[in-house]
C-alpha cells in the first residue's frame, strides 16, 4: 500500500546561511558548500515521526531505472542521472505494509546514493541527516542561487509545518 504524506517538508541546511530551511516535500536536503545537496528524510516524515520499522529500501525505481546504476566520472560529471524535483530516488518499505517514495526535490545530477542504508535501513531513522542520508545531488548551477534565496529560518519553517498540519486536519 502506497501512502503519500499530506505534510510536505524539505530542509535545505547551509553552513553558509546559518541553517535555513525551505518547504518542499517530505525529504530534507542539506545544502552544503559547492552547491551539493545531501538528500535526507525531514524530521516531519512519517517514518521518523511514527516510529515505523523500515523493512527495506530500494533504489530500483522501475524495471529500466535503478539509481544504483548511476556512474559518475570526470570533471563534468559524465554519466550522472539527471533528476527533476519530482524524480523518485528510492522507495522505503515499512513492516506495516506502508510504502514511501522519496523524491529528489532538487533539479540536478545524481552524484551518489547511500548504499549503506540498503544493508542497515535503521540508520535512516537513527542518523537521518548524517550516515542515514539517501543521496547526493548537484543542482544545476544556474538554479542553485534561486534555491538558497527562498530559505526560511528554523522558526519560520516550523510555522509552515504547523499551518500545513492544521490545513490538512481541517480538510479531513
Amino acid at each position: 500500500m502506497s501512502k503519500e504524506n499530506p505534510v510536505k517538508t524539505t530542509v535545505y541546511y547551509s553552513t553558509l546561511t546559518g541553517g535555513r530551511i525551505i518547504p518542499c516535500d517530505n525529504t530534507g536536503s542539506i545544502f552544503a558548500p559547492r552547491r551539493i545537496c545531501v538528500i535526507t528524510l525531514a524530521g516531519s516524515h512519517p517514518v521518523l515521526q511514527s516510529g515505523k520499522t523500515i523493512k527495506s529500501i530500494s533504489y530500483q525505481i522501475s524495471t529500466n531505472c535503478s539509481r544504483l546504476q548511476n556512474k559518475v566520472s570526470g570533471k563534468f560529471k559524465r554519466g550522472a542521472q539527471f533528476l527533476t524535483e519530482l524524480a523518485p530516488l528510492c522507495k522505503i518499505y515499512c513492516s506495516d505494509g506502508e510504502e514511501y517514495t522519496i523524491s529528489s526535490c532538487v533539479r540536478g545530477r545524481l552524484m551518489e546514493v547511500n548504499e549503506n542504508i540498503l544493508h542497515k535501513p535503521s540508520i535512516l531513522q537513527e542518523k537521518p541527516s548524517t550516515e542515514g542520508y539517501i543521496a547526493v545531488v548537484l543542482p544545476k548551477f544556474e538554479e542553485s542561487k534561486s534555491v538558497t534565496e527562498g530559505l526560511l529560518t528554523q522558526k519560520e519553517y516550523e510555522e509552515v509545518v504547523v499551518k500545513r498540519l492544521k490545513a490538512t486536519t481541517a480538510a479531513s
